[in-house]
């Protein structure tokens, strides 16, 4: 499969039936799909995206206002996708199910941002990766107190996918090769202030929105959400207080560049950075920084079939597998990458 194509494609004898893994209902004109993997932090399957396919498909036939997506588990709204069970099939030979899993999700993140009915994403807890997928290329992202965000794959030897390198870099200034490189975790008030969430609403009040949407009579989403909103908690937020820094280092044009300012840099964040850095991935941190770089002239759809062509090599290499082991399989976070921390000039062709 060589690009991300709109047409679904049918469930294969290989892939499990799964049909709890999503809830889907209508209520006065209001679609509902609810991520019902509580146990795995809804953990994206290749049944479980292909569902969500399916779903949105078939609405788009119906007349509705909107479509919500939340999570029946207040824990995470998604901790990405099942990277455990791409390294298996990776072990395993097995390319095939790795590539149906990504071309599946990535398929449906271009279904979502070219949705003809508004999406409202209610992220409540964990959203990460592939959770990131499925509510940044819609319209609204309400988060509560309880969500934290972040791209975090080169700590696993991968990169962010599911179309960040079209996103991220249209964050203000350097804000998205920072998150990208780094995976560093945003709360709430981080996420609004970077432009990845538009609205606050206390997690108390999310059970509203959805009659606030089928109630709403021609109201625009956007001033009815605004409506239920309220102000972050007190004291969360911190990228504002070192965005001077953070767009002086992240906005150099190379890695080596970002490495020599964060070094000319003596402030704790910088510090903290340089820690971050030099504990990730150094191939990750290569393929992610040239991939952000040329995403900022690609549109969404050139950023999707880049992540699938990167996948594809990507998942193969020792350290993505090495990484996955240490992060999610024995968890002992001492993963043994295979070049030197900061190591330059290897980056993808296929970026």
């Amino acid at each position: 499969m060589n690009d991300i194509s709109m047409t679904s494609s049918p469930m294969t004898e290989t892939d499990p039936p799964a049909p709890d893994e999503i809830l889907a209902d209508i209520h006065q004109g209001v679609g509902r799909i609810l991520l019902n993997r509580p146990k795995a932090l809804n953990a994206l399957t290749t049944s479980m995206v292909a569902a969500i396919d399916d779903v949105l498909s078939a609405w788009e036939r119906t007349p509705l206002k909107a479509v919500v997506l939340a999570a029946t588990n207040p824990k995470a709204f998604c901790a990405g996708g099942d990277i455990r069970a791409i390294r298996e099939n990776s072990l395993a030979g097995d390319a095939e199910a790795s590539e149906r899993f990504f071309a599946t999700e990535y398929r449906l993140n271009a279904r979502i941002a070219e949705y003809p009915v508004p999406i409202v994403s209610l992220i409540d807890g964990l959203c990460m990766g592939g959770g990131l997928g499925l509510s940044v290329h819609g319209g609204f992202r309400v988060v509560t107190e309880n969500a934290v965000l972040a791209m975090p794959e080169t700590a696993i030897g991968f990169f962010p996918d599911i179309g960040a390198s079209y996103f991220l870099p249209r964050l203000p200034g350097a804000i998205g090769m920072y998150l990208g490189l780094t995976g560093h975790r945003l709360d709430a008030a981080d996420a609004l202030y970077a432009g990845l969430a538009t609205h606050f609403i206390p997690a108390d009040r999310l059970g509203t929105v959805m009659d606030a949407l089928a109630d709403s009579q021609g109201v625009p989403i956007g001033t009815l959400l605004s409506g239920l909103s309220g102000p972050p908690p007190v004291g969360s937020g911190g990228l504002a207080k070192v965005r001077g820094e953070l767009d002086h280092v992240f906005g150099a044009a190379t890695l080596t560049e970002i490495r020599e300012r964060l070094h000319c840099l003596d402030s704790a964040w910088a510090a903290a950075t340089r820690d971050v850095l030099d504990a990730v991935s150094p191939q990750s941190l290569e393929i992610t920084h040239d991939l952000l770089t040329a995403g900022r002239r690609r549109t969404l759809r050139q950023c999707l079939d880049a992540d699938l062509r990167l996948t594809r090599t990507t998942i193969r290499t020792p350290d993505f597998l090495e990484g996955v082991r240490a992060a999610l399989v024995d968890k002992d976070r001492t993963p043994k990458w295979q070049r030197a921390p900061w190591a330059e000039g290897a980056s993808s062709s296929a970026v």
